[in-house]
């Protein structure tokens, strides 16, 4: 079976282990893009746009620990 294209914000929330409140504010924001689909205006949000966001999230998180570990301070680990 083909990966679906568009996510339902449950499906968002699930795969990003959140509350449905929070993945509904990532995209109220504009963190993560979204549409808004049929006569109830549902939201979706693109699979690849998810993994970009994903990936984001992981560039951010590299480069804050570069930051600390740079300034001395211990990282994650504690190390």
């Amino acid at each position: 079976m083909a990966e679906k294209r568009f996510l339902a914000l449950a499906d968002v929330s699930e795969i990003l282990n959140i509350s449905s409140a929070q993945a509904y504010a990532l995209v109220r924001s504009g963190e993560l893009p979204a549409i808004q689909v049929g006569g109830r205006g549902q939201w979706r949000v693109e699979s690849r746009l998810l993994e970009e966001y994903i990936s984001r999230g992981y560039e951010k998180t590299a480069e804050y620990v570069r930051a600390q570990s740079s300034e001395g301070r211990p990282g994650p680990d504690g190390v």
